[in-house]
Parts: C-alpha cells; structure tokens; sequence
C-alpha cells in the first residue's frame, strides 16, 4: 500500500496448514444492527473518526485537560474541549485551535518534559522523534526545540530511532521525575531503553539528555514473524565498530521489527512501569508485567487478552493505547484505536474503544464501556465518505445523501497476511426541518440495500434518466464503471430499485469513478462529469432525450484540470461538484487525494478551456477567509441550505465523516447509532461428504427462494470456487484436485452468519 511517496510493509506470516480452520472461524460477518436516536449537533459534523491517537492538553489554558485526537489516515487534528460536569464524558471541538499546533503527522504524545504544567508535544519527523515545548501564555503556543531527538549510543550522540509504524513510550520509568523513552530497534525485536538523565546532569527535569541503558529493556523478546512474546529473551550484544560513527547492535539473529505500538504504566500498583504493547497485523493487546526493578526491568509475565475482563481488545488492525481521563473523575481510563494508515485494512466503524478506569489510581481496572467513543455522536460511514446534497423525497427540502468507500465487514489471514472486507453503502439523512433551518434526521444506513451487492467506491448521482418523474440512480465504482438502477417506487420515497443495468452504456474512466449530473452545455439534459484515481475530470454530454439520454466522450481532461499533487501521490482522486451561482454563472468545485478542495469560478462554456483555479471560494460561504483542513481524498458538496445567499459547503474525506462550512451554526443532526451485537450463526450441511463430482448444499426452509454465494478455499485460504446457487442444487467440483477444502455459504442480506463446513474431495 502507498500513501504518498511512503510504503508500509507488512510483513508475512508463516501460518502453518493447521490454522487454516482458525483463517475461517475468524472472519467476522456482517450483522444485524439496534438502534438508538439522539441529537449530536456537537460533535456531528466532527469529519469521523479511522486510526486515532488521544492525548490530553489544555487546550483552551483554563486548568483542565481537554482532548487531541490525531487522526492518521489523513494527519488529521481534532481538537475537542471538555465542558465537563466532572464523571462524564462530554467534549465540543473546536477548530479554532488547530491553528496552533505545529505540522504533525504519522503519531504523535503529549507528557510534560519539563513540569511546568504543560503538555509538550513528541512527534515523528524523518525517522526519530521532534519535540515541541509548550510556552503557552495568554493563547496554545509551542516552540520547536529539536527535528531529531538524539540519545548517547556508547560512543556518541545520534537520533534515537523510531519508525513511522512504531508508537514509543514516553514516561518516568526509573521513577526519578524526568522523561525516559522506549522504543524498539529497528532491526530487531527487542525495545531499547533511552534514559533521561536530566535529573542526575542538572537536578531538575526540564532537559532532553538521553543514554541508551539497555538494549533489551524487560529481557523479552517480540517474534519478528507474529506478535509472540519470548520471556527472559537471549539479548542482543553491543559493541562499536571504528570505522563506524555510531554503534550497531550485533543481533543474535538478524530480527527485522516491523511495527509496534506501547504504553507504559503501573498496573498492579507495585510501583514498576508495566508494558502495553500493540503490533501490526494483531488485533489484541498484551500486558507485560514488570517483576524487576525501577533501574532493571525484568517481565515476568504476560496477558494477551488485555484488558482481562468480558471484553478485551478486538480491534483489527494494529490497536495503539492511550491513557487519559476521559471522564474527568480523578483516574486514567484507557482509549484504544488503530495505527494502522492504510486504507484498505482497519476496522473504520468501531475504531474507537474506551474503557473507563473503576479500579483506582494504583490499581487501574479497566471495564469496557463502547468500541465507537465519540465515534457514536458523529457522521461517520465508515472509510470514504461522498456527500450529497438532493431533494430525495420531493418535499422541497434539500436531503444529505452520503456514499462511501466501503464499511468494515471482517478480517482474514490469507497465506499469512491480513486482509479486510469492506462494503460501501448509501447513507440517507432526510431534512426534517424547514428551508433555511434544516435538521438531518438518520433514515437509513443502506439505501437501496446496496450492501447486498459487495461493491466499494459507491458515488452516488441521482436524477430522472428516464422521464417517468422518478429519481434515478447511478453509482460510481472502484472499478472505474457506472451501475444503473431504475426507480419504479411511485411515490417519492423509499425508492424501489429495479436490478442494475452494469456497465452503465460502456462508461468505464479507470478506476473509482466518481459521477455528477450537471447541465453543463444549458442544453435542458442532465450530462456527466466524472472524476477518476487520476485526478483528471471525465465529460460525457448527452446527446440523447430526457426519456432516453445517451452519453458521448467528449473528453478525458476536461477544462485540464488534474488535482494531483505529485510530490505527494501519483494519485488524484477527483471528485467532481459543478454548480450555479445566483447569476447563473457555472462554478466547480473539485476534491482530491491531497485534502484540499479545488475552486473554479465562472467556468467557460468550451470544455477544451483550461480552468484557472480562483482562491476565493469563501466569499461564496462567509465572506472571509477559512481554511478547508478535512484530511485525505476530500469530496465537496454545496448547497443553500441556511440562506438564500450564502452556500453552505459539505466535505467528506477518507476518515468516513463531513465538515460543515456556513455563515451560519452547522445544522442539527439526528444520529441513529448502530450497536452492533455478533449474530448466531446457523449451519449448513455438505452431501456427498467425501465427494467426487457433484456437492450438495441441504436445504434452507428459510432461505429455500434465495440465491446463496458459495465459495470453495483451499488450506491456504485461496479462493478456488465462488458461485451463486440455489439451496437443493448441484455444484460440480470435478476439476477440484483430491484434498480437504472449507466451503462457505453467506445471506446476501447480511442477516444470517453459516459456520463453514469441511470439505473432503476423493476420487
């Protein structure tokens, strides 16, 4: 996976032929889901929530700590401050502070290096860690003091090492009042221990002088092929080599480390930092429990399924720990998110676990409280989300129509590396208020029940194609194609699709195809303009009728504009959102991979003429100047919503959520939250079992009308058959070699889990 100009390697495991059964029993399947209704106008428009660090800050200086989340699908910054009463949870963000802090990105920890009260900020830059003081006076301020934290490596000073896929730990853990560090090497599977000696130097611990004390801090031992833990580990041995200008660490097998998350802290009150540690491609957490001393540390024991309780961490992938009062009563609670900054890979609805400390300050108990903190009071749809802004149900009420990339179903192993499911949807908040008042009320999560279909990069495009007076729909795909469906609903609402037309008349741009219906020549016919991965804007015109369009290429660069920004990505990820101003003159707005949004005004009628980019976007909005900060693979929608004058501008990104951006306070939202309990599971019988040509599925009574999807995987997880059949019907192996295979069979309705079912194939 690439990000920009930056790879993440995830590394292979070897599983053996033996945990085949483990791949299947572990896919997570879609589920049922309850609901509930509340009001979030607080945090609702908040732009979601995907792979979050939490650290505390006082943010607004009044004494109390409030929240950062760092969002690193996008380097996002979520300031939220706390408004108390103290023992609950109860945050409101406030933007206004993200201008204070300096450029983050990858991770980042605040802890007071130099007790003064404020929390100073740890970061990654350029392979080590950067640090910034807080001198915060009368407003958040923070002075750079160093681009690469160095540490003295027995011969001399040189950057303490730490990856973008590693979260340190930065914490007293000798106990003397100054900050240490842990961190793994680089090539290896054993965490290093960076002591500061700030308060053996200078008597105080306003100073950053680091040592390497040990190179095997706790005598453990990470596998370099899985998250196993060895106790009282061979350690590496060290020595300097002459003709090098730093130390190198002779390992006694040459480990490659390729990601971890920690958190130190005491769990057991016996006064020794304890060790929480995430890693890549793992779902859970382990504690590491400290039998040593405060100057050597020595595990002695661990728990894999941290917190020990009714629910520890299930989180796929790479969960990153935090300790911080969310609840202001006195007591570090732990909050828990991903690391992981691939798209394709983490769990992206239940991505923000909390669980509330009811032990006490010395002997934390951690119970579990919710997997979507905060996460439940936002829109949030999951990884990439599309907004829309259009009168679906005819009331004369602009509706928010939201598609999105995809929705985290379930994870596998296949061959020894993670793999995800995820399935994009149409999300449908109806406007229930009046029209310069509106207020978005939750209908659905699946419009259309398009989940059932298993496709990604669903954009949606609603009109009348057909000239019956229904609305229509088109939907954009990550294959880079249209799907048709027809509406036949007489009434306005809920539309009755009728079955997709593919393909839709052979458009086909690529990949992620994100489409518009805009009159863009005036000619009284809906065209397309469609956005692609390569950032460039597709035209079609429709040289058709209302009843009949037809859509002709006129060209693949239209007015040449290319969002792209090439020393980031060699991907653009246009979307497209023509629109009209009170002149009637033609705008365009265009999201992007990079997370700006693109303006074009007064966009001339020749579409071969190249757009020039206007920076005056906000005097359609405000009338002053704002930035538009909403994370990676931005889409724009824009809309009169609050003022017959004003636009009101909506921006999903990849993080799932949208940005609201108005003269006026951001509309209400009537959030219905998904809980989502694990359905049972109903099994399925196989026959003839062994089998030669033929298989048999049993029959279903419950399901004896519907279509099942029935895939064949061998004992590496590869898929070798995937059919549609019927309950009762046949289905021919004959080209299947002699072997034990697992047979799945899944509800295209999401609603009903089957066990798999082995498979002996003997001739």
């Amino acid at each position: 996976m690439e990000i920009g100009n930056w790879k993440l390697k995830i590394r292979a495991r070897a599983f053996p032929v033996v945990l085949t059964l483990i791949l299947v029993s572990g896919i997570r399947y879609p589920v049922s889901a309850q609901t509930t209704h509340l009001s979030a106008d607080g945090l609702a428009w908040t732009g979601g929530m995907n792979a979050c660090q939490f650290c505390e800050i006082d943010l607004n200086l009044d004494g109390t700590m409030d929240l950062l989340l760092f969002d690193r699908q996008g380097n996002r910054l979520i300031p939220l401050v706390y408004e108390g009463p103290a023992g609950s949870v109860n945050y409101h963000p406030d933007t206004s502070y993200r201008s204070s802090f300096p450029d983050l990105h990858d991770w980042v920890v605040t802890a007071d290096y130099d007790c003064d009260g404020r929390m100073d900020l740890f970061t990654y830059g350029l392979g080590g860690i950067r640090v910034f003081r807080n001198i915060s006076g009368s407003s958040l301020t923070f002075q750079l003091i160093t681009t690469m934290l160095t540490s003295w490596y027995y011969t001399g000073y040189i950057g303490i090492l730490v990856t973008p896929v590693d979260y340190p730990a930065i914490s007293d853990l000798d106990g003397d009042g100054d900050l240490d560090i842990l961190t793994f090497f680089g090539l290896g599977s054993f965490v290093e221990y960076h002591q500061n000696l700030s308060m053996e130097h200078y008597g105080s611990c306003d100073s950053l002088d680091f040592r390497l004390e040990d190179n095997c801090w706790g005598k453990f031992k990470e596998s370099e092929g899985s998250n196993k833990i060895t106790l009282n580990a061979d350690c590496p041995t060290a020595f300097h080599d002459s003709r090098l200008t730093s130390h190198v660490l002779r390992l006694t097998s040459y480990d490659k480390h390729t990601g971890s998350t920690m958190l130190a802290l005491d769990l057991n009150g016996d006064g020794l930092k304890d060790l929480v540690l995430g890693d890549v491609d793992f779902p859970n957490l382990i504690a590491l429990f400290n039998g040593g001393t405060p100057d050597t540390a020595f595990m002695v024991a661990y728990d894999t399924l941290f917190p020990s309780g009714t629910a520890p961490v299930d989180l796929f992938d790479f969960p990153v720990p935090s300790s911080v009062d969310a609840d202001h009563d006195g007591l570090k609670d732990l909050l828990i998110s991903s690391f992981n900054p691939q798209f394709t890979i983490p769990d992206d609805f239940r991505s923000s676990w909390y669980y509330q400390n009811t032990g006490s300050e010395t002997h934390p108990d951690y119970t579990y409280q919710t997997n979507r903190f905060l996460q439940d009071q936002m829109i949030d749809v999951g990884s990439g989300s599309y907004p829309v802004l259009y009168d679906l149900d005819g009331d004369g009420l602009t509706d928010l129509l939201i598609g999105c990339w995809g929705r985290y179903d379930s994870s596998y192993y296949q061959e020894g590396i993670l793999k995800s499911v995820h399935t994009g949807r149409i999300s449908y908040y109806r406007n229930t208020g009046n029209p310069w008042s509106p207020v978005f009320t939750y209908q659905t999560d699946d419009l259309g029940s398009l989940s059932s279909l298993r496709l990604t990069g669903l954009y949606p495009a609603f009109g009348d194609l057909n000239g019956d007076g229904m609305k229509d729909l088109i939907i954009g795909q990550d294959d880079g194609t249209l799907a048709y469906f027809g509406n036949r609903a007489p009434g306005s609402y809920p539309p009755d699709f009728l079955p997709p037309v593919w393909k839709y008349q052979g458009i086909d741009v690529g990949e992620n195809s994100t489409p518009q219906l805009f009159d863009f020549d005036s000619d009284g016919l809906a065209d397309l303009i469609i956005g692609e991965k390569n950032g460039n804007l597709n035209y079609y015109r429709n040289t058709g009728t209302e009843e009949q369009p037809h859509f002709t290429f006129i060209t693949d660069s239209l007015g040449k504009v290319n969002v792209t920004n090439y020393n980031l990505s060699y991907s653009g990820y246009s979307v497209p959102c023509f629109f009209r101003d009170g002149s009637g003159s033609e705008q365009l707005l265009v999201g992007g991979e990079e997370g700006k949004v693109w303006y074009f005004e007064d966009i001339p009628a020749d579409p071969e003429t190249s757009y020039q980019e206007s920076t005056l976007l906000y005097s359609l909005i405000t009338g002053s100047p704002f930035p538009v900060t909403c994370g990676w693979r931005t889409a724009p929608a824009i809309g009169h919503l609050t003022d017959s004058l004003w636009f009101d501008l909506v921006v999903g990104n990849y993080a799932g959520g949208l940005n609201y951006f108005s003269q006026a306070a951001s509309p209400d939202v009537l959030l219905r939250i998904s809980v989502a309990p694990q359905p049972s599971r109903q099994s399925f019988r196989i026959y003839p079992n062994p089998a030669h040509q033929y298989i048999f599925i049993s029959p279903l009574p419950s399901l004896s009308n519907q279509h099942l999807r029935v895939e064949i995987l061998n004992l590496f997880g590869q898929t070798l058959r995937r059919e549609w059949m019927e309950p009762g019907k046949s289905l021919s192996i004959g080209l299947l070699p002699n072997g034990l295979y697992l047979v799945t069979l899944t509800d295209p309705s999401g609603t009903i889990n089957f066990t798999p079912q082995k498979l002996v194939v003997s001739r």
